[in-house]
């Protein structure tokens, strides 16, 4: 759902999945929506009225997270099946699969330069992989829990885990050295988010409450009771003024903050501008530590807004349904369709860099709102027969995908019952040692 507050509070409820959504992100100029789901696809949608979509298939499970590089140029997403796949933007194609980890990848985020992903699994590890090469560089391990969420910190030298495990762990991956260790929640850790000034981390768990962490000082200083359930989510605005959070409730609740804005811009020209020239890792991008408003004080400040802070909410907003008509990954992009110039968009939407040569932003003539379309048989670039071979071998692809899925599981089961046979076999063999 994309929600609109401006001028009339109203929400677009885009329809195109067939299972759960677990993942959702803007492209770094919020030209892009993309998706991912249960139903073992990835959707790009453009947020606008019309609810065009393509959609990715290529992983043969469950795909729980998407991300955008800084520069909107690729998209990571992570899945069941045990794999990163990388996908190109502009193309709009498949380019490289990461294997290393042997469960369920739950998440998988670049770093804010382009030039390293970091994964976590359920294998209870946390991967670190080189776009360039295409290789594991780095691999942190936990004996007592998985991360449900992991991401990098604004300048890409450390990373954050949230665990299953209830902490949250700090790693500088520079000297492969966990920095910080927080225990402050009693139940699984579900998100986390760096400010944008990278000094203030939000944490969401399980047990209903949002904390933020003052990593410069190594403590917790506020408790968020907002929800009345699980918070399985929590995400900063660009300027760090304000704060999103969901939760089990089904309720999105909008928090503002005290702490310092930033420019956006001038953090994304910071990223983009090293992307090729600095060596990695970064030496040189620590932060000074610098003055914030909550030197001097000890204490945990806890909020419960339910008791403290009025529903803005006047009414329940309208919801508009948008049903997709989408393209496959091997269809026609959907940059090619601009959105009319009467539809309610910012100019943001349309990003150059993504667009095909012979696509130029010029104003399109208004035409009425309808979903329908779509080319018609004289219209036809492609044959109808060259069309109908097409489908039918999308027919087959989804079926091998589908058997290859099965095998997934197949060898998942095993690998498992090996697992216990090894646990088990080092138990009889540690009694025969002790009984010896």
């Amino acid at each position: 759902m994309l929600w609109n507050f401006k001028p009339q509070a109203r929400a677009f409820r885009y329809v195109g999945h067939k299972d759960v959504v677990t993942s959702v992100q803007f492209s770094p100029l919020g030209n892009l929506l993309a998706s991912a789901s249960r139903d073992r696809t990835i959707r790009l949608w453009i947020p606008d009225k019309r609810g065009k979509s393509s959609e990715f298939k290529a992983h043969t499970a469950p795909v729980r997270s998407v991300d955008f590089s800084s520069d909107g140029q690729f998209l990571a997403t992570a899945s069941e099946d045990k794999s990163i796949k990388v996908w190109n933007m502009h193309r709009q194609r498949f380019l490289y699969s990461l294997y290393r980890h042997t469960h369920w990848v739950r998440c998988a985020k670049f770093s804010p330069d382009g030039r390293l992903i970091v994964s976590c699994s359920e294998d209870k590890t946390i991967k670190i992989w080189d776009t360039s090469n295409k290789q594991c560089v780095n691999n942190f391990s936990d004996s007592l829990g998985f991360a449900n969420f992991v991401d990098f910190n604004p300048n890409g030298t450390c990373i954050a885990s949230a665990g299953s495990d209830h902490t949250v762990k700090i790693w500088d991956i520079r000297v492969n050295k966990l920095l910080q260790h927080y225990q402050v929640h009693s139940c699984g850790v579900n998100c986390i988010a760096f400010h944008p000034l990278g000094n203030y981390l939000l944490t969401a768990s399980s047990d209903g409450t949002i904390k933020i962490l003052d990593l410069l000082e190594g403590r917790l200083i506020y408790t968020l009771q907002g929800h009345t359930g699980p918070v399985f989510t929590v995400s900063f605005a660009k300027s760090g003024e304000l704060f999103a959070s969901g939760g089990a409730d089904a309720q999105v609740l909008l928090w503002r903050t005290n702490f310092d804005e930033l420019n956006h811009k001038d953090l994304t020209k910071r990223n983009l501008k090293r992307l090729h020239f600095d060596p990695a890792p970064h030496l040189f991008d620590i932060y000074p530590r610098a003055p914030h408003c909550h030197e001097g004080k000890i204490e945990t400040v806890e909020i419960n807004p339910k008791l403290e802070v009025m529903d803005l909410q006047t009414s329940t907003p309208p919801v508009v349904d948008i049903l997709s008509f989408d393209s496959s990954l091997t269809a026609e992009t959907v940059f090619r369709t601009l959105p009319d110039k009467g539809e309610e968009i910012c100019k943001h939407f349309l990003n150059p860099s993504l667009m095909s040569p012979g696509c130029s932003p010029k104003p399109l003539k208004k035409r009425t709102e309808d979903v329908s379309d779509m080319p018609s048989e004289s219209q036809r670039s492609v044959p109808l027969a060259v069309a109908e071979a097409l489908e039918h071998i999308m027919e087959q692809l989804n079926v091998l995908t589908q058997t290859v899925s099965i095998l997934e599981q197949r060898l998942t089961l095993t690998e498992d019952k090996l697992k216990d046979c090894l646990e088990n076999q080092n138990k009889l063999f540690n009694v025969i040692q002790q009984k010896s």
